[in-house]
C-alpha cells in the first residue's frame, strides 16, 4: 500500500513539475510565432526575441562540385538570421502563401521540441528556458519540394 501511495505522489506532484504546463504551451507558441511573424515582418526585433544569442541554425545540403556526391552542413547564427530578418528577406513570401503550422513536440522542464512549417520549409526547433523566457536555440531545416 505504501508503494501504491509513493507512486501517486510522485505521479501528481513531482512529475508535474517537469511536464507540460497551459502557460508554458503558450509562452512556447508566442515565442515561435515571434519567430514566423518576424521573419514574414521583416521584424528583426520580433526575431531578436525569439531565438537565443547563440542560436544555431543548420540545413543538410549538397556540395557545389558536382563531381563530389557529398553533403555539406551549412548554419547561420542568431546574429545572422536576425540580420537576414531585417533585410526583409522572409517579406518576400506573400501572405497568400504564408503559413505559420506550429506543433509542439515536447516539452520537459526548461526544454522543448517544435516543429514548425512555413510557406517554403520545415523548421525542427530546440527551445530552453532562458532567463524565465523561452528562446530558440537550435533549429535543424529543410526545404519542400519545389513544385
Amino acid at each position: 500500500m505504501k508503494i501504491i501511495l509513493l507512486m501517486i505522489f510522485f505521479a501528481v506532484f513531482v512529475s508535474k513539475g517537469y511536464g507540460q504546463s497551459a502557460k508554458d504551451s503558450a509562452d512556447i507558441r508566442a515565442s515561435v510565432l515571434n519567430y514566423v511573424e518576424g521573419w514574414y515582418e521583416g521584424n528583426g526585433e520580433r526575431m531578436a526575441k525569439a531565438v537565443h544569442p547563440k542560436l544555431a541554425k543548420r540545413i543538410i545540403g549538397w556540395s557545389k562540385d558536382i563531381t563530389k556526391n557529398e553533403n555539406v552542413l551549412s548554419e547561420m547564427n542568431g546574429d545572422q538570421l536576425v540580420d537576414g530578418t531585417r533585410k526583409g528577406f522572409g517579406t518576400r513570401t506573400p501572405k497568400e502563401r504564408q503559413i505559420k503550422n506550429i506543433t509542439i513536440l515536447s516539452i520537459y522542464s526548461n526544454t522543448a521540441s517544435v516543429k514548425t512549417e512555413m510557406a517554403d520549409w520545415y523548421d525542427f526547433m530546440h527551445l530552453g528556458r532562458w532567463n524565465g523566457e523561452w528562446k530558440i536555440i537550435n533549429v535543424l531545416w529543410e526545404m519542400k519540394p519545389q513544385e
